[in-house]
């Protein structure tokens, strides 16, 4: 369920099950032929082979039973998943274990925020899924596909699930404030156009309801604006031209011109302040993708339960999204690639999203009842599945850099943020940008 993307989705759905470290050292075990004490290799049971995934956050594969079924289906394999909390800690291990080419588990999941630089400089260490029996690079969306392919062809990666944005709002907040409540009311108000928004919050604020605000944070309003951009922080070619390029100028002006206006909260996305406004009603609206209402549900207190609505968009983008790749060093490399496939089939990744609100990346699954009908606590009969499968399919293509991450976390925590502290946006742009700069020099 993290810039975000990824990253702090996954560290905010569960604590993690074992640190990095261990992981690897239980995969380095596996590796020396070590014996259980039932005399089995691998740790699976005598007679079976045991593949094991390094993960980050919740994945949800255990949780919804996926692991179980698989056990079952091939019942010479055993599963085990090591896991780190947040990526922050477990990609730079992963980029030291892949440059190194040792100390890999048998899959090793990636976050998209980290992929242009997996594909980039480490795909010569990964196998080629796309060669993997039963993979068809049809029942992925195209630009996830191509996210993990490099340009010699091979995919390294297979997507997992997609962050589809819109829009989720307290309507008890939004009629206390004279704006429509109905989700199709809602969306009008700023179709295709996020200026649209921050208009709507000045509506909003002239009616608030006392000690709150329109929108989230800065962070969750620039994030969501330039997650819909075909270009942001690189070019084709890969050149950094984040400090060039008009649309990051320009969402980082209007984050800043609703921050000035107090249309946003000054707390920082996924911290506990944060998590306060949540649970004490705070603001009415943010950015939504569809993990993001189980992240409302978890620190919302009983009584917000169907009090939250989702709208469209301005804009569709995408805001979260994984890879699962398989080292060339795997020790049970054909096992994992087996096991690779069937965890992204559009089946299991609708099951998914059933029960994890992990959005499947493969548009199959978007007409399937599990996600046609599927509903949320928090929002009640809202259809979700129809809403975010529509706003997946509107996606634009995004161009992705290898410091993506660094670039939008210098734009929120270094930037926009500083506005709602009394900075001019001039004076945050200038320390964003002084910070960004000295971070890609490192």
């Amino acid at each position: 369920m993290r810039a975000f993307t990824r990253t702090a989705r996954r560290a905010v759905v569960l604590a993690a099950v074992a640190s990095l470290g261990a992981g690897l050292l239980a995969g380095c075990a596996d590796d020396s032929g070590d014996s259980d004490s039932d005399g089995s290799s691998s740790g699976g049971g005598k007679g079976k082979t045991t593949v094991t995934l390094g993960l980050f956050g919740t994945f949800g594969f255990k949780e919804a039973g996926l692991y179980t079924e698989y056990e079952k289906l091939h019942p010479n394999i055993k599963i085990a998943e090591n896991v780190v909390e947040r990526n922050e800690n477990y990609y730079p291990a992963l980029l030291n274990h892949l440059t190194t080419n040792s100390g890999l588990q048998d899959v090793q999941a990636v976050e998209v925020g980290n992929i242009a630089e997996i594909v980039s400089t480490q795909a010569g260490k990964l196998t080629d899924l796309s060669k993997v029996s039963g993979v068809n690079k049809s029942n992925w969306l195209p630009w996830k596909w191509e996210q993990a392919t490099a340009k010699d062809g091979q995919t390294v990666g297979l997507g997992t699930d997609i962050g589809p944005m819109a829009v989720c709002y307290r309507k008890d907040l939004f009629q206390q404030a004279g704006l429509p409540t109905d989700r199709n009311e809602v969306a009008k108000l700023w179709a295709g156009d996020w200026n649209k928004l921050v208009t709507a919050g000045e509506t909003y604020k002239k009616k608030a309801p006392e000690g709150t605000t329109f929108w989230d944070s800065p962070g969750g309003l620039i994030n969501a604006i330039l997650s819909s951009e075909e270009k942001k922080f690189y070019d084709e070619s890969g050149n950094v031209i984040y400090k060039t390029n008009p649309a990051v100028r320009s969402a980082f002006n209007l984050t800043a011109k609703a921050a000035q206006e107090g249309l946003v909260g000054a707390q920082t996305q996924f911290q506990p302040t944060w998590d306060q406004t949540i649970a004490n009603t705070k603001f009415a609206a943010m950015a939504c993708p569809p993990w993001m209402l189980g992240y409302i549900k978890g620190k919302s207190k009983p009584d917000a339960a169907g009090k939250w609505d989702v709208a469209v968009a301005p804009k569709s983008g995408n805001w979260g999204g994984s890879f699962l790749t398989v080292p060339k060093s795997a020790k049970h490399a054909k096992e994992a690639q087996e096991l690779v496939a069937w965890l992204t089939a559009p089946a299991q990744q609708a099951k998914l999203f059933a029960v994890q609100g992990s959005f499947p990346s493969a548009p199959s699954t978007y007409t399937m009842s599990e996600v046609t009908s599927a509903k949320n606590d928090m929002t009640g009969d809202t259809p979700i599945g129809e809403i975010f499968g529509a706003a997946a399919k509107q996606i634009p293509v995004q161009v992705i850099g290898p410091k993506d991450q660094i670039i939008q976390q210098g734009l929120t925590d270094n930037g926009v943020i500083l506005v709602t502290k009394g900075k001019s946006p001039e004076e945050a742009w200038k320390t964003a940008t002084k910070t960004i700069d000295n971070n890609l020099d490192k």
